[in-house]
């Protein structure tokens, strides 16, 4: 079990990422988290920004009590702040928010507001130091994925097959598209470190057909590698039938009904990893409290698929499942950008 002492090279790791986020000395800067929240990251952001020579400040808010009756796992919609004006107001006047909430802040319900008034936020990911410094990223990775942001920003189908038996079609006219390198630099903005992906959230009635999930793909919400077959049938968004046998298609169907909400069974996004110092072995080499599965979604190659809440189509649900295909071909308008899992140089 790795230690959660202090050390230096995740000091350094953390320097250079704010560097990354354009922090300079006298800079004021918001580190957020919960009582819950993974102690040793606090503290790490802490020193990094005093050896920056900015200006930290705490906001620590209680971890509040799940509501729902399932465990909620990786949703990236915290609610730990709970819509607290004060909180709200001290973020959007920070300039810079170090968000180490459990969740992150990426779809919470405040978020917009903190942005629009002009603050950047950096989600570090609910992972262990040891994950982040294995990828810190690089200049190359953010032209890589600006380019495939362009590139899906006008991509009217994206088709998905693979020799598994998947074949999805999606509309993506007006679909909302968000590319992720792992910082930000600009206000108003918000990026979570790991990053290296692109995520797409279709309109509405816009995703059809059949995705298959074979042995070794991923169910991130339970944090493990499938070890069995699911078929998903997707009619206008939805899942209208998951079908398979084992564990994996059991522990899916049981959570996706113990919402008792139908929107938990639609789209939310979908999306490629493009991360290379991402490792598809890496969910196995950390207990489950030790990881929140990010590496997994940056993998290099593989198909994100997601469900749950869209705002852009209109929905909205706290159950969520974000599910890494492997050995996929993503055709964008007929050309492939991931091709049986290996994503293509076609970025630049």
């Amino acid at each position: 079990m790795l230690s959660d002492r202090i050390e230096g090279k995740w000091i350094d790791a953390f320097c250079e990422i704010f560097e990354r986020c354009a922090v300079k000395p006298g800079d004021t800067t918001a580190i957020l988290s919960e009582t819950q929240s993974r102690a040793l990251n606090v503290q790490l952001a802490e020193l990094a920004l005093l050896r920056m020579g900015a200006r930290p400040f705490h906001i620590v808010v209680p971890t509040p009590r799940n509501k729902q009756i399932v465990p909620v796992r990786s949703t990236g919609a915290s609610e730990a702040i709970q819509r607290l004006a004060p909180v709200v107001t001290a973020l959007q006047q920070a300039g810079f928010v170090v968000d180490c909430t459990i969740e992150g802040l990426m779809h919470a319900v405040e978020t917009p507001e903190i942005l629009k008034a002009g603050a950047r936020i950096l989600v570090i990911s609910n992972e262990h130091p040891e994950a982040l410094e294995r990828m810190v990223p690089d200049s190359g990775l953010e032209k890589r994925v600006r380019a495939a942001t362009k590139i899906l920003r006008g991509t009217k189908r994206m088709r998905v097959t693979s020799k598994a038996g998947t074949d999805l079609d999606v509309d993506m006219v007006g679909a909302s598209t968000v590319g992720v390198w792992g910082w930000t630099d600009k206000p108003g903005t918000l990026a979570h470190w790991p990053g290296g992906l692109v995520v797409s959230f279709p309109k509405s009635k816009t995703v059809n057909g059949t995705l298959v999930m074979a042995a070794g793909d991923i169910n991130l919400t339970f944090k493990r590698y499938l070890t069995s077959k699911i078929t998903m049938t997707l009619t206008d968004d939805y899942v209208t039938e998951l079908a398979g046998e084992g564990t994996d298609a059991e522990l899916m169907r049981r959570y996706l009904a113990a919402w008792g909400d139908r929107e938990a069974y639609a789209v939310s996004h979908v999306g490629f990893g493009m991360n290379p110092a991402a490792r598809y072995e890496g969910l196995s080499m950390y207990d489950q409290r030790d990881t929140n599965g990010t590496e997994l979604r940056a993998v290099a190659g593989n198909f994100l698929f997601s469900t749950g809440a869209n705002e852009f189509a209109g929905r909205y649900t706290a159950g969520h499942f974000d599910l890494p295909v492997m050995g996929t071909t993503i055709e964008l308008d007929g050309t492939a950008v991931v091709r049986e899992g290996v994503l293509q140089d076609v970025f630049g």
